[in-house]
């Protein structure tokens, strides 16, 4: 029996050994950190709880709280709420993606809100890791806490020291946990800071995501194979860590699928129950493995559809992350009014990254549908082989002639669905602005706008995207904020009409104010007229005169000799033919 095989029977008793775990109850609280706002934001905790998020939900987890940028009295609450949905579960996880530090061997998660000007602020402003325990102690199997908040803390440069001999150390310090099968995972081991990396996850959660949830996976080799993931990726300078212990049995987060068997196993048989199990894991590396056990038939076929559909999808998030990068660079350069050249290149920059995501975009689109496709033709084959026809998948139609897929049958929004679907997360955070339809309009550009602005994002407004729309989801409550009109006033999530009391009238700033009586009136009028009238008397009084002629100061003679020359008059220089003269002229 091929290795595959091998696999899958080892795999099917470990599943008949632990079939109870399908009736446990698995809850989860995720927490990102990014915008803090006292100190330089981070990058990557929105996105690595974000990526943590979909995998608890893709592994059926029956309860996953997703949080993003807590204060301090939003992340009081969420732990004082996730400890009810904890007292009757068997496995409780706490994953925290942001600002951790050791004050005197005890560790703390940072919320966004915090100052953490004195060292003894961390008694109030954060929240200690025991504190964190206490919240999934209640839980009957499992206990996981995972952290990836072991960065250089911008906290301790500036922190004052109250007592000299209090110490602060880089990254987070040894722990012990005191209840049994509790696991307490660091990005970096005790006094080493982790890296955030150059892509959307850091090494430390995209190692998470990729072996987590694998199922029937025990925890500790799942945490054996992300800490070889991320110290290759970090060339040895990190190394994550696991404190705690468990039992001798297995512990997988995510309990395998039992998968049924026969005495009597066709070769046929082996390679679909050895497909449906690398179906199950999804993974590069299970692909491969099949196609090294199975590398020509049916479902050689499907497997490499699978492996060009995972390819797509991760080279789309490279793409986007690089035109996210090239965007940024572009108003980075605007900002601080570099050279013309330098702001045309970043622009030329901006527009290629943003066309080859456009491009990355389809061919995901593209690769999801085919390998749908591909999954309906083998669910047509292997119906016709139980029904007893004589066709076997192994006999059936390669991809290449596949009928095309439909739109419903990929987990990506169909593009003539897109704009509605943005529309109807946009309403529900509380930014849309108009109507929810099949059409991106101007009031759907300015929602979007609207949303980047309180959310401190930078989508594209001009078009819906699939990133925008994973974005807006992951927001659980209202962004934008309620804006009401004159006379009415917000009420939780709606504008309610304000009502006066007798007496009082609604005045320009949206208040009631009480009615002045006549004789209030007259009385607050009289000084004001008083007033007028003493600045009438006070301005100066200006009579009209009428302009009187004033005298020219020139002389004139003539026969009865020489007199000033008349108000009114001028003298005229004149040729008498006998000399010049001057003659008083009158008008």
């Amino acid at each position: 029996m091929r290795n595959l095989g091998l696999v899958a029977s080892v795999v099917f008793a470990l599943s008949l050994l632990s079939q109870s775990a399908f009736a446990d109850k698995r809850v989860a609280l995720v927490i990102g950190n990014s915008a803090y706002q006292n100190v330089v934001k981070l990058a990557n905790p929105a996105n690595d709880a974000a990526a943590m998020t979909e995998t608890l939900r893709t592994a059926n987890f029956d309860i996953v709280e997703a949080r993003r940028d807590l204060k301090a009295t939003e992340m009081r609450r969420a732990l004082r709420d996730f400890a009810d949905k904890a007292r009757d579960a068997d496995v409780a996880l706490v994953y925290f993606a942001g600002h951790g530090i050791e004050v005197d061997g005890t560790n703390y998660l940072i919320p966004v809100d915090a100052l953490l000007e004195r060292d003894t602020d961390v008694y109030d402003e954060a929240f200690s890791l025991e504190r964190i325990l206490v919240t999934i102690e209640p839980a009957r199997k499992l206990r996981l806490v995972i952290l990836d908040a072991c960065r250089d803390n911008p906290f301790v440069k500036n922190m004052k020291r109250t007592t000299a001999s209090r110490a602060i150390t880089r990254g987070l310090a040894k722990v012990e946990p005191a209840s049994p099968n509790t696991l307490i995972a660091y990005s970096a081991k005790a006094g080493s800071t982790a890296l955030d990396g150059d892509s959307k996850n850091s090494p430390f959660t995209a190692a998470l995501v990729r072996h987590i949830a694998t199922p029937g996976l025990d925890l500790r080799k799942a945490f054996g194979f992300i800490r070889d993931d991320v110290m290759k990726n970090t060339s040895n300078r990190q190394e994550p860590y696991v404190y705690g212990s468990l039992g001798g049995d297995d512990v997988p987060l995510v309990p395998v699928a039992a998968v049924a068997t026969s005495p009597a196993v066709s070769v046929q048989a082996e390679t679909r129950r050895d497909y449906e199990l690398a179906l199950q894991l999804a993974t590069r590396d299970g692909w491969n493995a099949f196609l090294t056990q199975h590398p020509d038939g049916f479902y050689a076929s499907l497997a490499k559809s699978q492996l060009a559909k995972l390819a797509a999808e991760d080279a789309h998030t490279a793409a986007a992350e690089k035109a996210r990068l090239a965007v940024e660079e572009k108003a980075r350069l605007a900002a601080e009014g570099a050279r013309k050249a330098e702001q045309i290149k970043a622009a030329a920059d901006a527009k290629t990254a943003e066309d080859a995501r456009i491009a990355a975009e389809k061919l995901k689109t593209a690769e999801q549908e085919r390998a749908a496709a591909g999954e309906r033709a083998r669910a047509a084959a292997e119906a016709r082989v139980d029904a007893g026809k004589p066709d076997t998948p192994a006999a059936g139609p390669q991809l290449a002639t596949l009928p095309a897929p439909t739109a419903d049958v990929s987990r990506t929004p169909a593009p003539a669905d897109l704009p509605r679907q943005v529309q109807v997360e946009l309403q529900r955070v509380g930014c849309l602005q108009g109507s929810v339809d099949n059409t991106w309009t101007a009031a759907s550009r300015k929602s979007l706008e609207r949303f980047n602005r309180y959310a401190s994002t930078k989508f594209d407004a001009k078009a819906a995207s699939t990133n925008a729309l994973d974005a807006i989801k992951t927001r659980s409550s209202r962004v934008c904020p309620l804006v009401c009109a004159h006379g009415s006033e917000a009420d939780g999530n709606r504008c309610v009409k304000i009502v006066c009391r007798v007496g009082t009238f609604l005045n320009d700033d949206n208040e009631c104010e009480k009615k002045r009586s006549r004789t209030e009136a007259k009385r607050n009028a009289a000084p004001h007229r008083e007033r007028l009238e003493r600045d009438e008397l006070d301005r100066p009084q200006v009579q009209a005169r009428t302009p009187r002629a004033q005298p020219s100061g020139q002389i004139v003679c003539d026969n009865a000799g020489c007199r000033p020359v008349r108000p009114g008059c001028r003298l005229v220089s004149r040729d008498m033919r006998i000399g010049l003269t001057n003659v008083e002229v009158c008008n």
